[in-house]
């Protein structure tokens, strides 16, 4: 007669432990797939950042030797690319003349 209150024993603690490994698994299964999206974002996040910092470099190159400007905000002072641009064409025009 202990055979069957084996079983009955088994399946009782089974049923008292079920909403904890039920708990244990979904939270493993969160853990998992929040740490993989935190990969695929931070991969993700530092692309984005890489594009940014080469764009922020043409930005800049544009901005001296053009004078373009993008952007809300008051400046006082706007630099101005075009003469910026002139002058080194004329200091590179004078440079190579005095070479020859």
């Amino acid at each position: 007669m202990a055979r069957p209150l084996s079983i009955v024993l088994v399946a009782f603690l089974l049923l008292l432990t079920l909403p904890l490994w039920l708990g244990l698994g979904g939270g493993l299964i969160g853990l998992t797939f929040g740490l993989i999206g935190g990969l695929i974002g931070l991969l993700f996040g530092l692309i984005g950042a890489f594009i940014g910092a080469i764009a922020w470099v043409f930005k800049g190159i544009f901005h001296l030797l053009f004078g373009w400007h993008h952007g809300f905000g008051f400046h006082p002072f706007h630099f101005n690319g075009y003469l910026f641009t002139a002058v080194l064409i004329v200091i590179l025009v004078i440079a190579l003349k005095r070479k020859n």
